[in-house]
C-alpha cells in the first residue's frame, strides 16, 4: 500500500445490511481507478476470520479479523438487525473505541450509529439513522442532535448517514473531501447512480 492509499476498514457481522457493506465497498473500490489511481484499499473486518452472514443470507468471507486489523484510516460501520446484538458486544465496542481514536474518518450507515453511540462517538455531534431507529438512537447517543430526515451529515471527523442507500451518497461524498468532486462525480457515473450531494446536511467545519 502506497503512502498516498487509505485503509478503508469496513465491519462486518451476521445480519448487517447487504447495501450498507456493498454501497460503499463499490464507491471506494472505483474512485479513481480511471485515472491510474489507488486511493483506497478495502478490508472487510470480522469479530473472527470465517464467514459472515449478512441479512436475507447473504454470506461473504472478510479479509481480516478485529485482532489483525489494529488500526484504519478509514472506518465504515454498517447497520441492520445485527447491530441490535453488536452494540452490547464488549469485544466490538473495545476495538471500536481503540480503533476511532486513531481513524481519520468515520462512516456510520444506517443503524451503524447505535453501535458508535454505545461508545460515545456521538456525543455532541449530528446524527441521523434509519427512520425506524430514530427512537433508539435518542436513547443510545442522548447527547447527540438528531435531525431526522437528512441523507446524510457530516461532523468532519463522524460522518452518519440515513439507511441503506444513504451509504453511497456518504461514501461519495467522503471521496469527494478527500479526492475532489471530478473524481467523486465520475465514480458515481461509472456506477449509474443518481448522487444525492445533501448540501443542506452539511456542516461548515465537514465542507
Amino acid at each position: 500500500m502506497s503512502a498516498s492509499t487509505r485503509l478503508v476498514s469496513l465491519l462486518v457481522f451476521d445480519e448487517a445490511e447487504v447495501l450498507d457493506v456493498a454501497g460503499p465497498y463499490e464507491v471506494f473500490s472505483v474512485a479513481g481507478r480511471r485515472h491510474g489511481l489507488d486511493p483506497f484499499k478495502l478490508r472487510l473486518v470480522a469479530e473472527h476470520h470465517r464467514a459472515v452472514t449478512l441479512r436475507n443470507g447473504f454470506q461473504l468471507m472478510p479479509h481480516a479479523s478485529l485482532a489483525q486489523t489494529p488500526s484504519t484510516d478509514i472506518l465504515v460501520v454498517p447497520g441492520g438487525f445485527g447491530t441490535r446484538r453488536e452494540m452490547h458486544n464488549p469485544v466490538i465496542l473495545d476495538w471500536l473505541g481503540r480503533v476511532c481514536r486513531r481513524a481519520e474518518l468515520i462512516l456510520s450507515v444506517c443503524t451503524g450509529a447505535l453501535v458508535l453511540g454505545k461508545v460515545g462517538l456521538l456525543d455532541g455531534l449530528q446524527v441521523t439513522t434509519h427512520h425506524g431507529a430514530y427512537d433508539l438512537l435518542r436513547e443510545v447517543a442522548p447527547r447527540a442532535t438528531l435531525r431526522e430526515g437528512e441523507r446524510f451529515l457530516d461532523n468532519g471527523r463522524v460522518i452518519v448517514a440515513a439507511g441503506v442507500s444513504a451509504g453511497i451518497d456518504a461514501s461519495l461524498h467522503i471521496v469527494e473531501r478527500l479526492l475532489g468532486a471530478d473524481l467523486a462525480e465520475e465514480a458515481a457515473a461509472y456506477m449509474e447512480y443518481h448522487w444525492d450531494h445533501n448540501e443542506e446536511g452539511l456542516r461548515d467545519e465537514g465542507i
